[in-house]
């Protein structure tokens, strides 16, 4: 989102961040605390004093980014802080409260069907409600292989996601998927080493030699972080928790992503993404479809390597990269219900007076 916010049309909008987590010191906050007009450390404070602060500054349009995660402070909207309240980003699903008036989303997360389901009114950006952030640069360096512990002439499968989206059915598929592709390694991200070693001993226990997952080591820089995917062949993403900016930071880096889409918010999120990057072949709908087509790709170099070409084409060409055009589509939605927030009190005045 820090794109985003470095984005908008400060002539037509006065941003206001209230900050509830900690303070880290991190390049990322730095490029927080220059983006907005104001920025408020609201941590010391209480639900009550954040709402009552923020009603002082009128503000008419409070977006929560966090929702149900790490430090959330939901409570807050109890207050009714704005004449207007969205649920956006952080929190893949309704909140549930009456309280919350809108959800931002797109037409593959929550399909018109899937409305009846949320609390909130649905507001729909055209192309994919998760932002990117095109002034990202990818590090120059690649690491070898053999830096990131992989075999120099295996196909690495690829899952950056955090471990405990790996459910049991997600590692089975996986381990069938490695099966049937001998000279495969699965590449991993996880900082717990019981949970390395747990998955060792699970795949171990589904017949495939435990050296064949290799585990990532967590790199300081973002921008060497997103190197490393030009070493992998191919993301196998999770289900029913789809990977979400891990999915786009793949993509980013060349890389294609196999994803297997839900009937879920979180389940369809890289199917979003794939959409609005124009590779939607990547896209599956049940097990069966997903360890086929990556089986198929696997097995069929020239034809991955079609479709790494095709990401290529169309990173510069498609919704999903385009950080000004997202930011004037999502001013364009705060506008929407701005007028329409106006047009309400408009109607209320005019039926107290008659």
């Amino acid at each position: 989102m820090a794109g985003i916010f470095e984005r908008h049309d400060h002539s037509r909008f006065e941003t206001i961040a209230i900050s509830i987590g900690v303070d880290d010191n991190s390049r990322l906050r730095a490029r927080m605390l220059k983006a907005f007009d104001h920025f408020i450390d609201a941590r010391g404070m209480s639900a009550r004093e954040v709402a009552q602060r923020m009603r002082e500054m009128e503000v008419d349009i409070a977006i929560d980014l966090a929702g149900y995660t790490s430090d959330a402070r939901t409570d807050i909207f109890c207050h009714r802080p704005a004449p207007v309240h969205i649920n956006y980003l952080g929190y893949p699903g309704t909140l549930g409260m009456s309280d919350m008036d809108y959800i931002i989303a797109d037409r593959h997360v929550i399909p018109p069907e899937h409305q009846r389901f949320y609390d909130e009114k649905v507001l729909y950006l055209p192309d994919t409600y998760l932002p990117t952030d095109n002034s990202v640069e990818i590090a120059a360096q690649t690491p070898t292989r053999a830096e990131c512990g992989l075999p120099e002439d295996a196909f690495v499968f690829c899952s950056f996601n955090h471990d405990y989206k790996i459910s049991p059915e997600v590692f089975d598929s996986w381990m069938r998927v490695l099966a049937q592709v001998p000279n495969s390694v699965l590449w991993l991200m996880s900082r717990n080493e019981i949970a390395q070693g747990n998955l060792r001993k699970e795949a171990q226990a589904r017949g495939i030699d435990a050296s064949r997952l290799v585990f990532a080591k967590r790199v300081p820089r973002v921008e060497d972080h997103l190197a490393r995917y030009r070493q992998a062949d191919l993301f196998l993403d999770t289900h029913p928790y789809n990977a979400h900016t891990t999915c786009a930071d793949a993509l980013m880096a060349g890389l294609p992503v196999l994803t297997r889409m839900g009937h879920s918010f979180p389940s369809r999120v890289a199917g979003s993404v794939l959409h609005a990057v124009g590779m939607q072949e990547l896209v599956t709908h049940d097990v069966a479809g997903y360890e086929a087509l990556a089986v198929a790709l696997a097995t069929d170099r020239p034809r991955l390597q079609r479709l790494r070409e095709q990401l290529a084409r169309n990173k510069a060409t498609h919704a999903l990269f385009d950080t000004e055009q997202f930011c004037r589509n999502l001013e364009a939605i705060y506008i929407a219900v701005w007028r329409q927030q106006q047009l309400g009190d408009a109607r209320d005045a005019l039926s107290a007076a008659a």
